[in-house]
């Protein structure tokens, strides 16, 4: 009756056998296991003069550092930066046992790419040893440690690689990756000025009758292309019939003189009639000659010919090649003597004209080179600057600065507003890259550097700048490779691959 019941306990204790035996099976071996890895650290540690690192990725220590461990002794390192500056710490143990600082020495040497060795000292500061100077970023880099205890050396090592980006040199160039050297360079001190396009003053026409009259027709319009002494416009002025009857008259007197003058030379010369006569024929031809040439002076002033037919047709000309900039003429339109009708404007050439404040006027020169830049869209020159007004403004406190563009195309149209880049000086510095380059990677400015297969992100610290370069301070060597176009996929790609900050 009971069978199933006692079958049932019978089951339970195999099952619970079996699990004690496997946990036996288990602690043994790891006890083994243990034992041999302990025996192998003692023979390593044997050998004082041993270079080689602790097999494995180091354990973290009581202080969050990489923790090694020989024959009882142990080594505790760790990067210490809150509200300092990167630096080592070192503690030391016995046993597990936190130990005097004093009673070790180490020193710390650490390999990065592309840079010599760096060695470390310690001195004692509390519970710790300290190391003497700052540990830069990145924390990328290969790092052995050597102790010194009660006689006895102990050598450990590890890498540490964060920031590193692998990359072949047929990756870097399918992906479009320009790669230049660090190097020395110049840099321009720019003075930023906004500006405007004006007229070339130099090269611009207005034009005014200079006579009062009635308009009879206009034959240009404002925007024009016009050559020297084209038709514009035709006027009707009474003015200029009085002055072209006035030279008609004289230059009938002076031919009707001047016919009496040779007939009265011929008398003279063959003894008929008296020198007197001859004086006086010759004197009546210079008045008349005289009268003939004033006339047509106020006609000519006036712009004015001599009309054989309608004597009060007055002919509005084109006074240079250019274009019609302003109309300010209708047929029908009485005008004024002094009125503006046209202006007319060689536009293959014009003036950006710029503002500069009195702190600045002493660092704009004649002569000085600028970048002009349309605010509108994208086109620029450069120029010199051809004009520095010597007073400044009433109101503004400023002066007027101007530089004289070419422009055969056109482009440069009077009223656009220009942004203008002034070089106000050069200085040269040991260590430039392009500002392509310069990336911002944990807030931090960044240069790519390249080593071997790999680009690591080296913070900078940047210096002055033109917009084409930049100074880098510290941070990167002059010789050492750099991305120096499209090094935003690197920034991209550290950023996929979650590089660490393992300290």
């Amino acid at each position: 009756m009971n069978t199933p019941g006692k079958k049932q306990m019978i089951a339970i204790a195999m099952v619970v056998a079996i699990t004690v035996l496997l946990a036996v099976l288990i602690l043994t071996k790891g006890k083994v296991h243990n034992e041999g890895e302990s025996g192998k650290q003692a023979d390593h540690v044997q050998d004082e003069a041993s270079h080689e690192a602790t097999p494995g990725a180091p354990k973290r220590g009581p202080h969050r550092g990489k923790l090694f461990e020989k024959d009882g002794y142990g080594i505790e390192l760790t990067i210490f930066e809150d509200n300092v500056a990167p630096e080592f710490r070192v503690y030391a143990y016995r046993d597990g046992k936190l130990l005097d600082p004093a009673m070790s020495r180490v020193d710390v040497t650490v390999e990065r790419l592309g840079r010599a060795p760096q060695i470390f000292t310690f001195q004692k500061e509390n519970d710790y040893l300290k190391g003497k100077g700052v540990v830069e970023e990145p924390h990328s880099f290969n790092v052995t440690i050597t102790a010194q205890h009660e006689q006895k050396t102990y050598r450990f090592g590890y890498d540490q690689i964060e920031a590193r980006v692998g990359m072949t040199d047929e990756q870097v160039r399918q992906t479009g990756i320009a790669v230049e050297t660090a190097g020395p360079g110049r840099i321009q001190s720019v003075l930023q000025l906004i500006g405007e396009i004006h007229l070339n003053q130099d090269r611009s026409v207005q034009i005014v009758p200079r006579v009062a009259g009635l308009v009879a027709s206009v034959t240009a319009s404002a925007g024009d292309h016009v050559r020297k002494g084209q038709l514009l416009a035709v006027m009707s002025s009474q003015a200029l019939v009085g002055l072209r009857s006035q030279l008609q008259a004289a230059e009938k007197r002076a031919q009707f003189a001047g016919t009496v003058y040779l007939r009265e030379k011929m008398l003279w010369e063959e003894k008929i009639s008296a020198q007197q006569d001859f004086i006086q024929a010759q004197s009546a031809k210079q008045e008349a000659d005289i009268a003939v040439q004033d006339a047509r002076q106020q006609l000519l002033a006036l712009g004015a010919g001599n009309a054989r037919g309608d004597l009060a047709r007055y002919e509005i000309r084109a006074p240079i090649n250019g274009t019609i900039t302003e109309k300010h003429i209708t047929t029908g339109e009485a005008v004024k003597e002094d009125t503006p009708i046209f202006v007319v404007a060689d536009l293959s050439s014009v003036w950006a004209e710029m503002t500069v404040q009195a702190k600045d006027i002493n660092t704009v020169k004649v002569g000085q080179k600028v970048k002009v830049k349309a605010g509108a869209f994208e086109h620029a020159a450069e120029a010199t600057v051809a004009y520095v007004g010597a007073l400044l403004g009433e109101q503004s406190r400023s002066a007027t600065a101007r530089v004289v563009l070419a422009n055969p195309a056109g482009i440069w149209r009077p009223g656009l507003l220009v942004n203008i880049a002034l070089v106000a000086g050069e200085t040269d510095v040991p260590v430039t890259v392009a500002n392509d380059a310069i990336q911002s990677v944990n807030d931090t400015p960044t240069v790519f550097g390249r080593y071997g297969s790999s680009f690591e992100a080296r913070p900078v610290e940047l210096g002055s700048t033109d917009g084409r370069i930049t100074e880098i301070i510290k941070g990167l060597l002059p010789g050492e490779r750099y991305a120096a176009k499209n090094s935003f996929l690197l920034k991209a790609d550290l950023g996929k691959s979650g590089a660490s900050h393992d300290h």
